[in-house]
């Protein structure tokens, strides 16, 4: 059978994607420094610097190499930082958390005297670093976290990482109410201009693996009681709403790329700024790859990063922030230029 001539197809998007300059007049989406933020450790009697293994590349600071690292992300463009402690000592309740002296508030000093206002200095709000158990809050009598209880902890957190000089807090406990409670001890403490960055959708996952290592977490059990089962997604619009109603002025999904639905979903209904965070397995898997040669590490970081912003998300929590934004100021090589 003879077929007759294909006439050729009438749409052809392929006129669009022709060259490098024809591509970059219509993309949709881009990456700046500006939208990038980095977490970081901080060590308590640190007298140097202890690599995370199953993150390489990323490390436990002292208090002077904390300092320098942020100076240098900062000068850099990142968008912000977000502060980690890691205690010598923990208790049951956390004590460290809310001692002025404590690693973490010393920490957020610092680099408020040395940063300013130059970036945002953002803390977490979570005691898990800080308790003895390993768990976001404090324990009932039948060892249970005890959420009323946890909220006047995060109450009197607050005001120390606000007066240690934090701009924006990020409560990451998923306790009920934690917003609002948060809220209500910064304005009737004069600190009505302290932000609050909420972990709307925090999911119970196993991407958090790398994480424990870093804050040399005491977790025994797991944390499915409070945070998200990962087969919900309409229960994260529960969340938001509930955030946005108690004061939330950011919003956050964590993780990130397993979470890329529930993230387009968040932002399409936030009217407040919302966030991703790239988290620890997901960076150690792209490294362990790269590793083996099976990826190309760059564009791979790259790629990972822009899907957030495809999602939606105005801003990215993410290791490779200083790295990439390194990137973007000595000028990205020829095969990455798309991501600019």
């Amino acid at each position: 059978m003879t077929l007759p001539p294909f006439p050729g197809p009438v749409d052809r998007p392929r006129r669009l994607r022709t060259s490098a300059a024809m591509r970059s007049l219509v993309r949709e989406r881009t990456l700046r420094p500006a939208d990038l933020v980095l977490p970081m450790f901080v060590r308590e009697g640190a007298t140097e610097n202890r690599p995370v293994t199953s993150m390489p590349g990323v490390e436990q600071h002292t208090m002077d190499s904390l300092a320098r690292a942020a100076t240098e992300a900062v000068e850099r463009g990142v968008g912000g930082v977000m502060l980690f402690g890691v205690p010598e000592h923990k208790d049951a309740v956390g004590s460290g958390a809310t001692d002025p002296d404590g690693i973490l508030n010393r920490a957020l000093a610092r680099l408020r005297s040395e940063l300013g206002d130059a970036t945002v200095i953002m803390a977490d709000l979570c005691l898990d670093e800080f308790t003895d158990h390993g768990h976001c809050g404090v324990l009932d009598a039948e060892g249970r976290v005890d959420n009323d209880g946890t909220l006047e902890r995060y109450r009197e957190m607050a005001l120390a990482q606000a007066e240690a000089g934090a701009h924006l807090l990020g409560p990451s406990g998923m306790m009920d109410g934690q917003i609002a409670a948060i809220r209500d001890a910064l304005d009737a403490n004069d600190h009505p201009e302290t932000a609050i960055y909420a972990y709307t959708a925090k999911y119970a996952s196993a991407y958090y693996g790398p994480f424990r290592e870093a804050v040399d977490s005491s977790l025994q059990g797991d944390r499915r009681s409070y945070q998200q089962d990962p087969a919900n997604g309409r229960e994260a619009l529960r969340e938001l709403e509930l955030d946005l109603a108690e004061g939330a002025d950011l919003v956050m999904v964590k993780p990130g790329l397993p979470y890329l639905d529930v993230l387009q979903k968040v932002a399409e209904a936030s009217p407040v700024p919302v966030g991703a965070y790239q988290v620890s397995g997901e960076y150690a898997m792209i490294e362990a790859a790269a590793a083996n040669g099976w990826v190309d590490r760059d564009r791979t970081v790259l790629e990972s990063l822009l899907s957030f912003r495809r999602a939606g998300a105005s801003t990215v929590l993410t290791y490779y922030a200083s790295e990439v934004a390194g990137w973007f100021r000595d000028g990205l090589p020829a095969h990455l230029r798309e991501f600019a």
